[in-house]
């Protein structure tokens, strides 16, 4: 199967050169302002298919909160503010995500949320969250942006480094599916193609392995099989406390 899949791997190369071109040539940042745009629709299917195992995993944040104030959160690669709605009373927000684009579809999820503190957003990527203090949160949230990041390693490490000792980092991700599956095969064959259409999705990124080395005191990490779309359904979910 190895030898099939690399080759139906480099047929799709061959077949999106002319986005490898496009990319070259400086035109793909076009697509950056059509990509929020995409995640708001798309966002609504998963956030239903994914409802209840969201529901599931925010319960625990309050077992975060300080006794003194209301549960600081910062969510990383925010995009449009699908996760706000699971999110406890109170809590004070502060989002992060390297696109500019998505703040006009952020602000309709802020109106929407009101039970919430908007503290800011900012432009930052995840390795680099120098505009958040040490210590300063008591959770930090990523959802399906693992999956494209630069550095999975830098963004877990920014993670613990902005979270009070206790705290807790939550992740949602799909994950690379087991080798000896079909879906492992077209993960590979058709990740080229995801790459452009998901702004630097990688679907073969096996993301639990950089979270058992991140060095968290307690790791909650469960693998299962999302109702969505076949080359993203392996999942992870769960959270790790500092």
């Amino acid at each position: 199967m190895s030898v099939l899949m690399h080759a139906c791997t480099l047929a799709v190369k061959i077949l999106i050169l002319p986005l490898h071109l496009v990319h070259l040539l400086g035109l793909y940042r076009f697509y950056k302002r059509v990509f929020p745009v995409l995640m708001y629709k798309i966002s609504f299917s998963y956030n239903s298919k994914m409802n209840e195992k969201k529901r599931e995993l925010f319960r625990e944040l309050l077992r975060f909160s300080p006794r003194d104030g209301p549960l600081r959160l910062l969510e990383v690669g925010c995009g449009t503010g699908a996760n706000f709605q699971h999110y406890p009373s109170g809590c004070k927000i502060t989002c992060t995500d390297p696109n500019p684009h998505f703040k006009a579809y952020l602000q309709k999820s802020m109106d929407k949320n009101d039970h919430l503190v908007y503290e800011n957003f900012v432009v930052a990527p995840g390795e680099d969250l120098r505009v958040v203090e040490d210590n300063s949160m008591d959770v930090v949230v990523c959802t399906l942006v693992l999956c494209s990041v630069k550095n999975t390693p830098k963004v877990i490490q920014e993670a613990r480094r902005v979270l009070r000792a206790g705290g807790a980092f939550f992740f949602l991700e799909h994950v690379e599916a087991d080798p000896s599956t079909w879906i492992y095969f077209f993960q590979h064959v058709f990740q080229p193609f995801m790459y452009y259409f998901g702004d630097g999705c990688e679907t073969t990124r096996a993301t639990w392995k950089h979270l058992e080395a991140a060095g968290f005191s307690d790791l909650q990490l469960r693998h299962f099989q999302a109702p969505v779309f076949s080359l993203i359904r392996p999942h992870i979910v769960g959270y790790g406390v500092k």
